[in-house]
């Protein structure tokens, strides 16, 4: 199996030295669904072939700094933000842990800015591993876009690294690790960033926003699930948690007023894991994706939300009582073969209390056409009907896998679900890793993969790229695919045209699908192209493009 860049992001600056061994710490074999723990032929006393390894596990809680509820951070162009990386104490359904946060936050402090604004990030790394921040969603100056090996070297423990962030388009966006992003992010690092619009009129009037962070964690025996210490683990599927998170907290809870309408910031932060997310009764209405407005203001029932991705939605809680935030999909059991459907109470917003003065119902009822999205997107029409400029091909290349792991497998896939609601694997998934699992982006005009591909471009150009995603390989599976730096459209999905586009860099491609993005090229240097599960990253499914300046 080829191996020759895989990683390149992640392990060029490995941590594993570091890391003092813990005999304490054991795998554990995970549960089917429901509970039921059940064991394929041939995989008896199988575990992932790597160290197990959890950061803190040898530090007392108590000793630590108590996380906080994450702060709102208003910035003007030219202020500093002191940002630091560190252990902090959580507590999660009754019991305590050792993780990350940032400023002893959870999440990490909400950046809020205006569009155009610059600020510094004076970064410190004071957690046990190399790490770095990516500014997930910004068009802004590639050195400092916080991928290790090719944008900068990882931050070691206790160094420090200044970051310039700039916002040139108002949107909703997020930071995280780019290093490990397995644990780091899994352990609590992550945080939201609002670029606001000086359009006074760029969304309806509101009584109020909030912010939704949605998140997973895995734990087994109240402890959190171990990871692999030389390499990740969960490679398969990813890193599926059986807790929900909302903002960090398992039960989300918030107090409106009947007769209120919200609008909330909703970003998916979890390794694998995709949402169906919705408000009891109460009536969606989305505005807002990735980078700034729909086209159309739409109604919904719910929002599908992949990893990486952002939503901005109007709700109007238009009566007193209880409105459940639930999950809500089916999904197949892989082991027994049979569909099952599954709801997760994600928390609740209560409407208590006398109906607010000013009320928006009437522009809640009207679903307003975003002149001025229309008219920018107007100049990239006469590119959606062309033929790509380049495809690329999403699969997956297995190597010393359990036999009886494999024969499974190889019958399961005779059926394959669009898109993974939850981990249906975790006996096969668990026993994946980064040394028997690589899943691949191909370029089908040179056969070439991964970061070997070697895409160029120039600002200004305009790049059709198609993303086939393979229903025949080993084991299929949905991608969110995430481009740095840049932004592009969604004009069409299995030859249908998108009849409502919005700016974006992170797209859900399912399996079987073909999916056509236009990518405005206008940003200069090496950016990522990855899926943004955190695991399949960790085995090798990036590449890059070089994007030159021109005059």
């Amino acid at each position: 199996m080829k191996r020759s860049h895989l990683l390149l992001t992640f392990f060029i600056c490995s941590p594993t030295a570091a890391f003092a061994q813990d005999t304490s710490l054991s795998w554990q074999m995970p549960m089917m669904s429901g509970g039921r723990m059940m064991m394929l032929p041939g995989m008896r006393g199988y575990v992932p072939p790597m160290e197990p390894f959890l950061p803190g596990r040898n530090l007392d809680p108590t000793t630590l700094p108590t996380a906080m509820p994450s702060q709102v951070i208003r910035m003007n162009t030219g202020d500093t933000l002191l940002l630091r990386a560190g252990f902090v104490s959580r507590t999660i359904n009754g019991r305590t842990f050792a993780m990350y946060g940032f400023n002893n936050q959870y999440p990490g402090p909400m950046i809020r800015v205006s569009q155009g604004s610059e600020i510094v990030v004076d970064f410190e790394n004071d957690i046990d591993m190399p790490t770095s921040i990516h500014w997930h969603g910004l068009r802004h100056d590639n050195r400092y876009d916080g991928v290790p090996g090719v944008t900068q070297e990882a931050i070691a423990p206790g160094e420090n690294f200044v970051y310039h962030v700039r916002f040139p388009d108002a949107g909703i966006y997020w930071y995280h690790p780019h290093s490990r992003e397995d644990i780091q992010q899994e352990l609590g690092l992550y945080g939201n960033m609002l670029a606001d619009s000086p359009n006074l009129d760029y969304f309806n009037p509101v009584n109020r926003e909030e912010f939704l962070i949605l998140d997973d964690i895995l734990l087994e025996n109240g402890e959190i699930a171990p990871f692999g210490k030389e390499h990740g683990n969960y490679s398969l599927m990813g890193r599926f948690g059986n807790v929900m998170l909302v903002n960090g907290e398992p039960d989300y809870s918030l107090d409106v007023a009947p007769g209120e309408v919200v609008r909330f910031y909703i970003t998916n932060v979890s390794n694998a894991r995709m949402f169906n997310l919705s408000f009891g009764a109460a009536a969606i209405k989305v505005v807002g994706g990735d980078i700034g407005r729909f086209e159309r203001e739409q109604w919904s029932e719910s929002v599908v939300i992949a990893p990486a991705e952002r939503y901005v939605v109007e709700v109007l809680f238009d009566r007193s009582g209880e409105y459940q935030l639930l999950n809500r999909f089916q999904t197949i059991d892989h082991f027994l073969g049979q569909f099952y459907g599954q709801t997760d109470t994600l928390g609740s917003i209560n409407s208590v209390g006398e109906t607010p003065a000013a009320t928006y119902h009437d522009s809640f009822e009207q679903l307003r056409t975003n002149s001025e999205v229309i008219s920018e997107i107007d100049g990239f029409r006469r590119h959606f009907s062309r033929e790509p400029d380049h495809e690329l091909q999403l699969s997956i290349r297995v190597g010393e896998l359990p036999q009886g792991m494999i024969q499974f497998m190889s019958i399961d896939t005779a059926y394959y679900a669009p898109a993974e609601w939850t981990n249906s694997m975790p006996m096969m998934n668990w026993v994946s890793n980064t040394a028997n699992t690589e899943w691949v982006l191909r370029d089908p005009a040179t056969g070439r993969e991964n970061m070997d591909i070697g895409w160029t471009a120039n600002t200004g150009d305009v790049l059709k790229i198609r993303f086939h995603n393979d229903p025949e390989s080993f084991h299929p599976m949905s991608h969110p695919i995430h481009l740095h730096g840049q932004r592009f459209l969604v004009v069409e999905r299995n030859g249908v045209p998108n009849p409502n586009l919005v700016w974006k860099e992170t797209v859900l491609v399912p399996v079987g699908a073909t999916v056509d993005v236009l990518v405005d090229i206008t940003n200069p240097g090496t950016w990522m192209i990855h899926c943004h599960i955190a695991e399949h990253l960790e085995a090798g499914m990036m590449t890059s493009i070089q994007v030159q300046a021109t005059d």
